[in-house]
């Protein structure tokens, strides 16, 4: 299933997109009422907190409505339309993972961590697909990255790695927008990774199940239609399974929690200094995961 969030009447409604078009869950039930005894969930986090029965409810809801007469197709709305809000609206964890694919390691001439480097972003960071991102103003090195978004789904601590996946609700596509004169100023990392509108998230939340092998995915980066990344999640040093289970060791994860897996070569920082050309006001970033769907996101200057 393709969860998503969009924004009208100065709220937050939960969509799920279908062959009709993303059908307004809220409206749908202000509408059609539910067919049977279970609660219909009309949150983001309401399903992934409900898991696998929130969607097996959504879908036999969907279904109750496409056996319905021809009136009810204005509960559907056209993507085009939306003005869409980010996948996960409020995670308790950001947590991003490091220096993670080989490739990405060797341009930046950066040791193959031993164990997964974790930094992390906060709920300001988050940002729509379609959504304006603004330079900070004390920046002039912002760099891409193309990021795999793990959702989880379960309450996970000391995870076992075979048994990790279980406990993944989802996937989106991410944008770990990275100032890196901020980034490398310390040997935090922090600074340059949290500014305000640095983690696009989108468009789509999608189910486990719709992806299946998260580390089989082609995963693209692309400023104003040139391409600038292209890999695949198979080049991750630490696979999704074994970065789950690494940071259940330390921190309890819960339903709703996103973790950045890592982006591949082909970023900024990576080109010899000559040759580095930051992103600049106007520059459209479009961020495309197979069966993920594509994240766009264009960057903004400010008056400084």
């Amino acid at each position: 299933m393709k969860l998503l969030n969009f924004k009208i009447d100065n709220g937050i409604r939960l969509g799920v997109l279908t062959e009709r078009g993303v059908l307004d869950v809220a409206k749908a039930l202000g509408t059609v009422p539910a067919g049977s005894d279970a609660p219909i969930p009309v949150s983001i986090h309401e399903v992934i907190e409900g898991g696998q029965e929130a969607v097996r409810v959504l879908e036999g809801y969907i279904e109750q409505l496409a056996a319905g007469d021809s009136e009810r197709s204005a509960l559907w709305l056209q993507e085009k339309e939306l003005d869409w809000a980010p996948s996960v609206t409020n995670p308790s964890k950001i947590i991003c993972v490091g220096l993670n694919y080989r490739k990405h390691a060797e341009e930046t001439n950066a040791q193959v961590p031993e164990y997964p480097i974790l930094f992390n972003k906060f709920n300001n960071a988050l940002a729509a697909s379609g959504e304006d991102i603004p330079f900070p103003k004390v920046s002039d090195k912002v760099d891409y990255e193309a990021e795999l978004a793990v959702v989880i789904g379960r309450e996970a601590k000391y995870v076992p790695q075979e048994q990790a996946l279980d406990y993944v609700f989802g996937y989106c596509a991410a944008n770990d927008l990275s100032a890196r004169d901020l980034q490398i100023r310390t040997q935090q990392w922090l600074l340059g990774k949290s500014c305000d509108k640095f983690a696009p998230l989108g468009p789509y939340l999608v189910t486990a199940d719709e992806v299946g092998d998260p580390n089989n995915l082609d995963i693209t980066c692309m400023v104003n239609g040139e391409v600038r990344q292209n890999s695949n999640t198979s080049d991750m040093i630490f696979g999704v399974s074994e970065i789950v289970s690494y940071i259940s060791q330390h921190m309890t994860l819960v339903p709703g929690d996103i973790i950045l897996t890592g982006t591949p070569e082909g970023v900024v920082l990576g080109y010899p200094p000559e040759k580095q050309v930051y992103l600049k006001g106007g520059d459209l970033v479009t961020i495309e995961i197979e069966k993920l769907g594509s994240l766009s996101n264009r960057m903004v200057a400010e008056d400084k």
